[in-house]
């Protein structure tokens, strides 16, 4: 993926003039936006928060972990959970967090939270304070709160009846309106991340009220009915997690059981079967299927390392109740009439990892497909096709398999060197690109070279890996993106701040080739994606799919909010 850069000293001069940014997204500088879509005005939300700075950046990883039967569990929860996020660790590099419950007191979790990467925050000294047969986690990329310790998730609030605990995954669309009825039913708030303003929503009485105790499903679905995207939550209570999505099904979210250790697992042909699996946690076949708990995450991708077994997505608007007696379902909550679901595309393009599981299909194959489709559309005369790992690498061998032109790697990752979009400067970026990758000569040397990535944001990196590429001895370097032109923000969770940040709204692929020093240069068309996407994908329960391409079209689920912040 190509990496965002810094901002400009012009624009830190506009962030800091009031005038000047009600004029973010004009015309300028040869800017060619598409104005028939409707602008996303800029607010205060982000600004000065370091998020503007990180550009295209990666939502959050929620996880969480119940152990089954009598209590204590055998299952070392805390560990699952921590190895949960450690496969996580791709959707947030800045903060973690992890709380447990022991399922006895309704006053007290154990908590440990802290800043930086997972293995470095939960040592053995913690690991040993975090008792529990339930606990969730999270793993963060700041954005709508800044990089700091306060906003480490999971967030714990002591209610009425107990303490509750929320890890977050997504963007409140409506924030601001949310926030100021939290505000002004008398409750205060400490940070400005959404997902403290989710815990203090949980703890407003439902509308039809409660008559014996709290009802936390009816709780959860006025939040849900408050706010309809972008979210997937794990909730957890004393002796219960609740795994929750959004109704518009933008944020992933999926389930998977852990199995004694040396069973057997097999998908049900029957749903019917399927069912009964779930609910009484053994096989009918004489294979043992029990559960010896439940997990949930943002992906799949750990599963198999933590010795649990995919079993299926979260729905959108699904309330999941997870507890020592295993999982059902509790409530629906339905989208508007006339509104589709909104899956985020971009999982399939960048964010998830190769090895997770969306819509009954293998992000890899999927990305696989993105590249053979490339190839129909943007063929060129070539002798090997290669990519930028590893984002890239799925796609390239599509493309290779289609084309019929060999797959051969040109570029050696250094795995040592951070994300080059997390350091603050374009010429820091640009010299991470040369600490990132070094070109294999022999490889190159001659060649005329198909370079597969999966999207351009703002254009600062890919130049420099074709002039790497050409100082060793590369004869083309033609570059092709497994994704179309990005030109819109998002306000979902997916940190892209401003249109004019985003070089598809200056350049097009003809312009911008010749910027970067290529001798071409195409984008995967919105069709072209979607189609590669719906490829492989199982048909949703209710028929009625759908994904979310609001970067690329301006199309936003649910249409814009009068009250968005930026």
């Amino acid at each position: 993926m190509d990496g965002p850069a810094g901002p400009s000293p012009c624009q830190n001069e506009q962030r800091m003039n009031s005038e000047a940014m009600k004029r973010l997204g004009a015309d300028d500088s040869g800017c060619h936006c598409d104005r028939t879509q409707p602008e996303v005005k800029i607010k205060s939300k982000r600004y000065g928060r370091g998020a503007v700075e990180s550009g295209l950046t990666h939502e959050c990883g929620v996880f969480g972990a119940i152990g089954t039967g009598k209590w204590p569990t055998q299952v070392d929860i805390p560990q699952v959970i921590c190895l949960g996020l450690v496969a996580l660790q791709h959707r947030g590099q800045e903060s973690a967090g992890i709380v447990t419950s022991e399922g006895v007191s309704a006053r007290t979790f154990n908590s440990h939270k802290g800043m930086g990467l997972i293995n470095n925050i939960f040592n053995d000294e913690a690991m040993k304070n975090l008792k529990g047969n339930l606990g969730i986690g999270h793993t963060r990329y700041s954005t709508s709160a800044a990089s700091e310790e306060v906003n480490c998730q999971p967030f714990v609030v002591h209610t009425a009846h107990g303490a509750l605990a929320v890890a977050h995954n997504g963007e409140l669309v409506n924030c601001s309106s949310l926030r100021r009825m939290v505000l002004g039913r008398g409750v205060g708030l400490s940070t400005h991340s959404d997902s403290e303003l989710i815990t203090q929503a949980l703890c407003l009485n439902p509308p039809e009220g409660e008559s014996d105790g709290p009802d936390w499903p009816a709780r959860i679905n006025h939040l849900m009915r408050l706010a309809p995207l972008s979210y997937s939550l794990v909730i957890m209570l004393k002796d219960k997690i609740y795994a929750v999505r959004d109704p518009y099904g933008n944020r992933p979210l999926c389930l998977g059981k852990i199995l004694p250790l040396g069973s057997s697992y097999i998908y049900k042909k029957s749903s019917a079967q399927h069912e009964a699996v779930l609910m009484n946690g053994c096989a009918k076949n004489g294979v043992d299927d029990r559960a010896e708990g439940w997990v949930v995450s943002s992906e799949s991708c750990g599963f198999l390392s933590i010795g649990a077994r995919y079993v299926r997505e979260v729905l959108p608007g699904e309330i999941v109740e997870m507890s020592s007696h295993g999982i059902r379902t509790v409530d629906v909550v339905e989208r508007p009439a006339g509104n589709h679901q909104a899956f985020c595309i971009f999982e399939y393009v960048y964010f998830a990892r190769a090895d997770s599981m969306f819509e009954g299909q293998m992000v890899y194959s999927a990305r696989m497909q993105c590249g053979r489709m490339l190839a129909r559309e943007s063929a060129v005369d070539a002798d090997i096709v290669s990519s930028v790992p590893e984002s890239g690498t799925a796609a390239a061998h599509g493309y290779a398999r289609q084309s019929g032109i060999p797959f051969m790697e040109v570029l050696c990752k250094n795995r040592y060197v951070g994300r080059t979009f997390i350091q603050p400067s374009t010429r820091l970026r640009q010299l991470g690109v040369a600490k990132k990758f070094g070109a294999l000569s022999e490889n190159v040397k001659g060649k005329r070279i198909v370079l597969i990535d999966d999207s351009i944001v703002r254009g600062n990196t890919i130049g420099p890996i074709i002039k790497l590429l050409r100082d060793a001895g590369a004869a083309e370097v033609h570059i092709r993106i497994a994704s179309p032109p990005l030109k819109y923000p998002c306000y979902m969770g997916i940190n892209i701040p401003t249109r004019e940040e985003l070089i598809a709204n200056k350049m097009d692929s003809f312009k911008l080739a010749e910027h970067v020093g290529a001798d071409s240069l195409e984008y995967l068309s919105v069709e072209g994606l979607v189609s590669a996407i719906h490829y492989n994908m199982r048909t949703p329960p209710d028929g009625v799919g759908g994904h979310c391409t609001a970067c690329l079209t301006g199309d936003y689920p649910g249409g814009l909010p009068d009250d968005v912040d930026w």
